[in-house]
């Protein structure tokens, strides 16, 4: 199929949407085959109610024109969404499916004897979803069948949890990130060719494959680094930021980092001299690919890291349901489980409550809008979420944290935590295990100093020879208090029996896709999204879920 074509098939605004006709073909996928597909599968589904689940005014939003070439109907490409993100399957690997695989035929509503379409038509729609104010409609039409059916009616828990998914580009090292970060600039920065050939001497920058020296030399690769970081920092000096386009602009900007991050000046140098050698340090956030500059690298454990992104989700710990999703780079600030689950939950639209007849009247004579407020509801995490600024906006919202508590590290091994000091919060002090009281200062520390000296209880306090220092969390009383409550055999009996669920849900999301198809944050937090949705489906389907005089219900065993 010609570029022509395949626009065409997709939805542009020279481009008409496309439905599926109401009549079947005589040799409709279905009709042939249809008692072969398992029941209660996704593909047997998808068949009977791919219409009802992805009409075609979903989409119309994403058409600017009523004439044209009609695209390919948008309930065929939803179904495939969904079928490609259940099975983890490429573009081809799915367009492949609707062609010669019979249940994808019978799911997408297709004769046998139907030529599917280009793998192209896929990436052309997510760009389209991608772009739109809804980019995650599949999501969200499944997220209404679990709605309508009330299957989480009563559910009042909800579990967060991450996991890492790894990315799909190599790891690269100092010298090929910043040999590929100076090519860019010369491929993608106006004038940057120029700039490169006259000021970047250290290297043959349009030569392929890595610079052929004595790699086991430390005075070599020395050496070598400190070219690639001189031409680098030279490039920067000459290149006009101002002028520059918000790409090209990204472009020079991935250039200092990768300048910068892993590099330091040699033993005896401040870099003025151009001598630079490999840090003896990893950087905080540190990119690893300018392939694709938002992957980091992520600690599951000291000992086991990936490289890629963070999938975090919301789910419904019971039916194991996923009620939000958000994907993030692998480490960072903005990447942390309690910030993120917070703000995740937040968006959990199956706790909005039914509006109550005084806020529709509200509505009706102010003509405000309806309030923004949540079911409370128990949520449980492990301690990742146990940071004091994650209790305190759960404890805001009205829900019950049932987390596990952050760990508390003695200074001593085995001696006192900061469990083992009183405070007082209305008087402004803090007693440690001896006995002795200090105030707190405003920025919330607390020093007792001189008064360690002698004290019999020291050796299980402190090492420091001025005596042992506490930093006062902002949410101290909180944290202390939740600590208390997660000692209470309800809190250890809840959290036991509900967290199974939550790491199978997160075994299904992972299975068979551990390692994301795209790059970037923005297209895998789509693909997540999907992903969510399509196992979604699927559980649903095990819980009974059944359309019955035009509603979603569900119908037990």
């Amino acid at each position: 199929m010609s570029l022509t074509g395949v626009r065409a098939a997709v939805g542009n605004d020279w481009c008409m949407q496309g439905r599926s006709r109401d009549q079947r073909d005589l040799f409709d996928a279905e009709s042939m085959a249809g008692e072969l597909l398992e029941p209660g599968s996704v593909f047997a589904f998808l068949a009977e109610h791919r219409l009802a689940l992805f009409p075609e005014e979903m989409f119309a939003d994403l058409f600017g024109s009523a004439r044209g070439r009609p695209s390919v109907p948008a309930d065929v490409v939803a179904a495939v969404l969904v079928l490609q993100a259940l099975h983890g399957y490429s573009d081809r690997e799915a367009t492949e499916a609707v062609t010669f695989d019979l249940r994808w035929k019978a799911a997408c509503g297709l004769g046998v004897q139907a030529a599917g379409f280009h793998p192209t038509t896929l990436t052309y729609w997510r760009r389209r979803l991608a772009k739109s104010e809804r980019p995650n409609r599949i999501f969200e039409a499944i997220n209404a069948v679990v709605m309508e059916t009330g299957v989480l009616r009563g559910k009042n828990r909800r579990a967060l949890d991450s996991t890492v998914l790894e990315d799909a580009v190599a790891t690269q090292d100092t010298v090929t990130q910043l040999i590929a970060a100076i090519r860019r600039v010369a491929r993608e920065v106006t004038g940057g060719k120029d700039l490169v050939a006259e000021h970047c001497n250290g290297h043959d920058y349009s030569s392929p494959g890595k610079p052929r020296i004595a790699w086991d030399d430390p005075g070599a690769r020395d050496e070598l680094v400190s070219r690639l970081v001189s031409d680098a920092l030279a490039l920067l000096d000459h290149l006009d930021v101002d002028a520059l386009e918000e790409d090209e602009a990204q472009v020079v900007a991935l250039l200092a980092v990768v300048a910068g991050q892993d590099v330091e000046p040699a033993q005896g140098s401040d870099g003025t001299d151009g001598r630079w050698r490999i840090a003896r340090k990893v950087a905080y956030d540190r990119v690893i690919s300018t392939v694709d500059p938002e992957t980091r690298h992520a600690h599951k454990t000291v000992a086991q890291r990936r490289d890629g992104f963070k999938a975090h989700v919301v789910v419904e710990p019971t039916t194991g349901l996923f009620t939000a999703t958000k994907l993030t780079k692998a480490a960072g600030p903005q990447s942390a489980d309690g910030t993120v689950g917070t703000d995740l939950l937040a968006t959990d639209t199956t706790l909005t409550p039914e509006h109550t007849e005084e806020d529709e009247a509200a509505v009706a004579t102010d003509g405000q809008e309806f309030p923004a407020r949540q079911i409370p509801v128990e949520v449980l995490a492990d301690s990742a979420y146990g940071t004091g600024e994650a209790l305190a906006a759960l404890d805001e919202a009205g829900h019950t944290a049932i987390i596990k508590p952050w760990p508390l590290r003695p200074a001593v091994p085995g001696g006192f935590t900061l469990e083992d000091f009183s405070v007082d919060e209305a008087a402004g002090t803090v007693t440690c295990p001896n006995g002795l009281t200090r105030t707190i200062t405003p920025k919330r520390t607390v020093t007792f100093g001189a008064g360690c000296r002698g004290c019999p209880l020291r050796d299980r306090c402190t090492t420091s020879v001025s005596g042992r220092k506490l930093d006062l969390h902002p949410h101290d009383g909180l944290q202390r208090a939740h600590r208390a409550r997660a000692r209470q055999p309800a809190f250890q009996e809840t959290y036991r029996s509900e967290r199974p669920m939550v790491e199978r849900s997160i075994a299904w999301l992972t299975r068979g896709n551990r390692k994301v198809r795209y790059r970037g944050i923005v297209k895998n937090d789509h693909w997540l999204a999907r992903r969510a949705a399509a196992l979604n489906l699927k559980r649903l389907l095990t819980l009974g879920l059944q359309r019955t005089g035009g509603t979603w219900q569900m119908v037990s065993a």
